[in-house]
């Protein structure tokens, strides 16, 4: 049976989630580079239909965020060209690799992917036990509660667990909810009852108090965090220091570090205007952390710069006195 880490302290194993958009390798450099989290994921890699694995699978580089182990996430329809690139993937260096049934966007489950598996287990089963089957790595499955409501949820998370992966990550919503209403932790409590197999709680997992919390609550074996991450880059440490009963006080450094390493990751042949709105993205999150620089959140996003240095510079300044004044 497979058992999730735990770090001496009793602080459960730390997994920075796969996300869309902002969770990009500009994001999970920048997260390396502060570390605390113990193993990262990509953000979904398409294998439409019509796929050549072998170029697809060029996309991930198992030492992105090296020493911190870097998870490949793979999100399809067909066992057989899901099962194909599992296996190039690992022959790439992937030491473990994740079906996406998530996803709730519609241009992905209107292709039948994503969280359009949660419709048919028996469809979900074929697919992660082909996966499962390709290679010597451990397979595991990141899914939501369901797609319209929850009626297939005990059967998908069977479906899961018998197809042969390691473990599952439990998003607590349905593709319809999206992201909007708040995370339903008492579902991963009812999978935690369901499942032999370990559980990864994610979703809602802002603070400190919210990671003791979903442990307690839900009884889950180890956490992914995602929004939570972008919002507080140092969240990790912050958890990790409070199973070590120490404390954690970030350094201005380290986030003006991890600024400037998200910049300098950025594609060379990005626009200004494209790498503007793309550091916006990311600022628009360190700006919830607390009210003395949610108030600027609308100057620093309708502010007008021609150059990304100029932005930064401006941005920076407001970060600090939020922040570490």
């Amino acid at each position: 049976m497979t058992i999730l880490p735990k770090h001496p302290s009793g602080c459960p194993y730390l997994f920075l989630a796969p996300m869309e958009g902002v969770g990009d390798r500009c994001f999970r450099r920048a997260m390396a580079s502060i570390a605390g989290f113990d193993e990262g994921v990509t953000e979904f890699l398409r294998v439409p239909c019509n796929a050549h694995v072998k170029s697809l699978a060029r996309d991930y580089q198992s030492d992105e965020i090296a020493p911190i182990p870097l998870a490949a996430q793979l999100m399809g329809s067909d066992p057989d060209l899901m099962a194909a690139m599992a296996s190039e993937i690992e022959q790439r260096g992937a030491k473990r690799i994740d079906l996406n049934c998530g996803c709730p966007s519609n241009t992905v489950t209107g292709k039948g992917a994503g969280s359009s598996l949660l419709k048919e287990p028996s469809h979900l089963h074929r697919i992660a036990s082909s996966m499962v089957k390709a290679v010597s790595v451990p397979v595991t499955i990141k899914m939501r509660s369901g797609y319209e409501d929850i009626s297939l949820f005990k059967e998908n998370l069977l479906a899961a667990q018998e197809s042969g992966v390691h473990f599952i990550t439990l998003h607590p919503r349905t593709k319809v909810d999206g992201y909007g209403p708040p995370a339903r932790w008492d579902l991963i409590k009812e999978a935690k009852s369901i499942l032999t197999i370990p559980l990864v709680g994610n979703g809602d997992i802002l603070t400190v108090a919210d990671a003791v919390r979903m442990l307690e609550e839900t009884g889950c074996d180890a956490l992914m965090i995602g929004r939570g991450a972008v919002t507080n880059p140092f969240i990790f440490h912050q958890i990790k220091a409070h199973f070590a009963k120490t404390s954690y006080t970030p350094k201005w450094e380290d986030l003006e570090r991890y600024l400037l390493i998200f910049v300098g990751e950025m594609h060379e042949g990005l626009p200004l205007r494209g790498k503007l709105n793309k550091l916006k993205q990311l600022m628009s999150f360190l700006f919830r952390a607390n009210d003395r620089i949610l108030e600027k959140r609308q100057t620093m996003l309708t502010s007008k710069h021609t150059s990304v240095e100029s932005f930064l510079e401006d941005t920076m300044a407001m970060l600090y006195t939020g922040l570490f004044t």
